[in-house]
């Protein structure tokens, strides 16, 4: 046993650990690739950038990663769980254990409190303990400077404060990965800016591994690994120093 311990420990175990996924979709009777035999690897704690020319596939790569949709074939694993031999409920628990989620478009339910917003994540937890959860939510809604509009619904905030709450709505859960989807897509340039040092900020303070899809090469710069989809093949931009 002793061994096998030390072998992981040189070799680091992959967060996220893509072979030969391969997504197809039926156009009427045509079968199209989306992609096709994409290999990926992806360490704990890493910024990673995912990039492409609209329609090429990065959006439904990213929910295949995020376990949010299966691909046509190949193998998944994240955070130690093979996906690709998991059915939907069980994909569903690797979701709530691990995975957070921020949007291009916020997706915040209208009719709750920033707070309440950000504590949905731990509703659905078996354990939920109002108190403490009220405790994590409120610490967090202070990290993305917005402890003054905890009681504010999503209407009278604005987009970049809207997006402040998903993030931290995607934290609040501890989780290991956060996904992001053009997180600053709806966002002017400025607010666009202060919403991506904050991902990076959280994501190095609290360790967590963000994967993004954009098309912002800026954004993408700023990540320690970017990857550009570009027809059905998968390539790694040379990392930067």
């Amino acid at each position: 046993m002793t061994s096998l311990h030390h072998d992981a420990t040189i070799m680091p175990q992959a967060l996220i650990s893509a072979q030969n996924l391969t997504q197809n979709i039926h156009l009427g009777s045509q079968q199209v690739s989306i992609f096709s035999h994409l290999n990926l690897s992806i360490q704990a704690g890493e910024q990673v950038a995912i990039t492409g020319r609209s329609g090429s596939g990065k959006s439904t790569l990213l929910g295949i990663l995020a376990t949010l949709d299966q691909a046509s074939s190949g193998e998944l694993y994240v955070c130690g769980a093979a996906i690709h031999q998991l059915n939907e409920e069980q994909r569903a628990k690797v979701r709530l254990q691990h995975i957070g989620f921020v949007f291009q478009s916020f997706q915040l339910l209208g009719h709750l409190s920033a707070l309440e917003n950000v504590l949905l994540p731990l509703r659905l937890q078996p354990n939920f303990d109002y108190p403490q959860a009220e405790q994590r939510a409120l610490m967090l809604l202070e990290k993305v400077g917005l402890a003054r509009q905890a009681q504010q619904t999503p209407k009278v905030l604005s987009g970049g404060e809207q997006q402040r709450v998903a993030i931290a709505r995607a934290l609040v859960s501890e989780p290991k990965i956060i996904f992001a989807d053009e997180p600053t897509g709806n966002l002017d340039g400025q607010t666009a800016r202060e919403i991506e040092q904050l991902l990076f900020n959280l994501n190095r303070e609290l360790g967590t591994t963000l994967i993004l899809v954009t098309h912002d090469t800026q954004l993408a710069a700023q990540c320690q690994r970017h990857f550009i989809l570009k027809d059905g093949k998968l390539s790694e931009r040379g990392e930067r120093e």
